[in-house]
């Protein structure tokens, strides 16, 4: 069934719709730096995020979102006892960490088919206050010194965390279920907050042609969320209270200025955890939850359902269990079928795991380099003395693009892109071409024909990569099916020939046709 999914998703029924697109860090990107000098890693970071409706992406933990990131789909966890709700993954920004940026979690993509009809995500979430303070703290040392990690702090002793599986199945294109189970691992009973989220990003502020759209209650076990851009959707769960706010920048918090929005992004937040009343009353809003309390006895487990669906379903509990289960089943087929037999067992369960995680880091990657640096039309354009990327104001990328990382390199890279691609070609061959022609389509390449590097400086060089796994994926591609994609060899050609003209003339002053040096992240 899988195989047949991927044949149908490239034959224009989009089981590919939804997945896992969401960023797992949006604050302390590129993209969402708005500061005068261009200090990325300080105009939003981790504390701020909660408050911030940021311009060009979102971000969650475990998420899944549609392919243009209109609607986003969640969970939030708390324990009771952190000073905010869990809903995005923490970590050191780049001055903070005496290595580096450094996320500061313990989490575990374990599985997903190529279309995600099935999904799997793990997250290790402490039972005791989360040691934000003390992380930021104790990597406050020289280079020399090793890095202060999570276990470090005694969080874990005793067991005393809760193990929260996150996972995804699909009926359709427009029918995704979540199934969120939480097993307590410590030596007493204990806590845990639920919260799903469904949310859109903030589409509007920015862009006068679209309406703002709404997220309402039409039962006490339904939402109902509605916009212009892809209609209603309806999110069914069993029981638990719903809240809602708006996708909308706490400008008090950020700026001390009024807010636009009297229920603000981080309403649900400060209503849950402060007993704050930051929730609109009227149950409508651009951003909800629904609030699920549970205490879970040792060794004992608790799940929570939620199905997001264009349709509106009587029942939509009676066929639950039996779509999980046979995604789940049809995941297995699919993987026995690619992965090689003759491996040794724990090696299938490696490379199934290794799938796992190249697939869950796909994601929305949206930026407008030329709205970016001069702002909207009408809008004031942005203060920035630092004009990065002035030379590439012909780049907009609105795309599903697979990442290196989502959280340590949330943004695409165009030499890790290549390696990618190599590896995708095994698994999902029409997602492998495609993301190789993306990165030369006129919209990312230079007129130049140079390939955008990364989003902090889109002119740096990297190694000349892109025609070798252009040509590795033609011929892994022909040897598996025994038919040569000419179409894609011969689209790829024409603007190798373009790249490999502006190579000679930039970075070949022998003549020799040799890479003369560049930049590249060997930690990727």
């Amino acid at each position: 069934m899988e195989h047949e999914r991927l044949f149908q998703s490239f034959n224009n029924k989009k089981w590919k719709k939804w997945g896992p697109y969401l960023s797992e860090r949006q604050w302390a990107t590129v993209r969402e730096d708005y500061s005068v000098e261009g200090h990325a890693w300080q105009f939003i970071n981790h504390d701020l995020a909660r408050s911030y409706a940021y311009r060009w992406g979102e971000e969650g933990l475990g998420g899944f979102c549609d392919n243009d990131q209109i609607l986003c789909l969640a969970p939030v966890f708390w324990n009771g006892k952190d000073s905010i709700l869990k809903e995005r993954l923490f970590g050191l920004t780049n001055p903070e960490g005496n290595h580096g940026e450094d996320v500061k979690e313990l989490y575990f993509h374990k599985d997903s088919t190529p279309t995600h009809s099935y999904c799997k995500f793990l997250y290790k979430y402490p039972q005791t206050a989360f040691p934000y303070l003390d992380l930021i703290k104790e990597n406050k040392k020289d280079r020399s010194s090793p890095e202060y990690e999570l276990a470090d702090t005694g969080i874990f002793d005793e067991n005393r965390y809760f193990d929260c599986y996150i996972e995804y199945a699909k009926a359709d294109v427009n029918d995704i279920l979540m199934k969120v189970t939480v097993f307590n691992r410590g030596p007493e009973a204990a806590t845990i907050h639920v919260l799903p989220h469904l949310w859109f990003r903030n589409f509007w502020n920015h862009n006068e042609r679209f309406s703002k759209p709404e997220i309402k209650s039409i039962s006490e076990s339904c939402l109902q969320s509605s916009s212009s851009r892809n209609g209603d959707y309806f999110l069914y769960h069993q029981w638990g209270r719903q809240l809602f706010c708006d996708n909308e920048t706490n400008n008090e918090r950020m700026y001390h200025r009024p807010n636009d929005s009297k229920y603000v992004k981080d309403g649900i937040n400060n209503f849950v955890v402060n007993k704050q009343k930051t929730i609109n009353p009227a149950k409508k809003g651009t951003k909800a939850a629904v609030w699920f309390k549970e205490k879970i006895d040792p060794d004992d487990s608790k799940t929570f359902k939620i199905r997001l669906s264009k349709l509106e379903i009587k029942y939509p509990w009676t066929d639950f269990d039996e779509i999980f289960e046979k995604r789940l089943a049809e995941a297995d087929a699919y993987y026995a079928h690619v992965i090689p037999s003759e491996l040794p067992t724990e090696q299938k369960s490696l490379l199934r795991s290794s799938f796992g995680g190249l697939l869950w880091n796909k994601q929305f990657y949206y930026l407008d380099v030329f709205k970016w640096l001069f702002g909207e039309p009408g809008e004031t354009a942005p203060p920035r003395h630092h004009k990065r990327n002035f030379d590439w104001q012909h780049l907009t990328a609105r795309n599903i693009i697979s990442m290196p990382d989502k959280w340590e390199y949330p943004w695409f890279a165009a030499w890790d892109l290549a390696f990618h691609a190599a590896t995708f070609i095994h698994i999902d061959p029409w997602f492998a071409k495609q993301q190789l022609l993306l990165i030369i389509r006129e919209y990312y390449m230079h007129p130049n024909g140079q390939i955008p590097a990364y989003e902090w400086n889109f002119s740096d060089v990297n190694p000349p990569v892109h025609a070798w796994s252009i040509w590795y994926v033609y011929e892994t591609d022909k040897k598996k099916t025994g038919v040569p994609d000419l179409d894609f060899l011969e689209r790829a050609f024409q603007k190798l020939l373009m790249n490999f003209t502006w190579w000679v003339n930039q970075k070949d002053e022998s003549g020799t046709d040799i890479f003369e040096g560049g930049f590249l992240g060997l930690d990727n």
